[in-house]
């Protein structure tokens, strides 16, 4: 697309539309993408100007303004997450996901919420913190031996944990979690 990848599935009723983390190339998100859409979810991952989320917090307008699913979720990988939770508190949409990321202002959609238990990068006093955002369905996944940038293909991040478990592994775990979350949404 014009301002990213789209990731054509088998299936035609949900849309999700992906935001990377802070400046991660967006195409370390390929391979979660891919698993997802060869499950029926077609993948709209978005490429941000200088691989920055809120540089283009509202790319998501785009592609639902020039397409018709039933339903759009929208998700993100940490700042990105950020940026989706801010889109979704703006926005009419069916669900968000935040992966190893919390939002800043009130969310009244479903929300999955999936992160690793060696995770070094989330702050963990603020992303509890915001859980008093949420005024929908909330499902908080913890992926045990995962960390913060096993969610994409971009290799270690300073700071982050050590995995304990294959980044195949966690990718599996959160597609498996993605896909539950989205097939068992109310579609708006």
């Amino acid at each position: 697309t014009s301002n990213g990848l789209f990731i054509d599935g088998p299936g035609n009723e949900t849309a999700l539309i992906f935001y990377p983390g802070g400046k991660v190339e967006y195409t370390a998100y390929l391979p979660l993408m891919n698993d997802i859409a060869s499950c029926g979810i077609d993948c709209y991952l978005i490429e941000m100007p200088f691989n920055i989320a809120f540089l283009g917090a509202n790319s998501a307008d785009e592609i639902i303004n020039n397409t018709n699913y039933s339903r759009y979720v929208i998700a993100g990988h940490s700042l990105g997450g950020i940026a989706a939770s801010s889109y979704a508190h703006e926005h009419n949409i069916s669900g968000l996901i935040l992966l190893a990321s919390y939002p800043t202002e009130e969310i009244k959609v479903p929300v999955l919420s999936i992160y690793g238990s060696n995770d070094g990068v989330l702050k963990l006093n603020d992303y509890n913190n915001a859980k008093s955002f949420y005024k929908a369905n909330f499902t908080e996944i913890i992926i045990n031996g995962g960390n913060h940038a096993q969610f994409g293909n971009y290799g270690n991040q300073s700071g982050d944990g050590i995995a304990n478990i294959t980044s195949e592994n966690q990718r599996n775990q959160t597609v498996t979690a993605i896909l539950n979350f989205i097939f068992n949404l109310k579609i708006y």
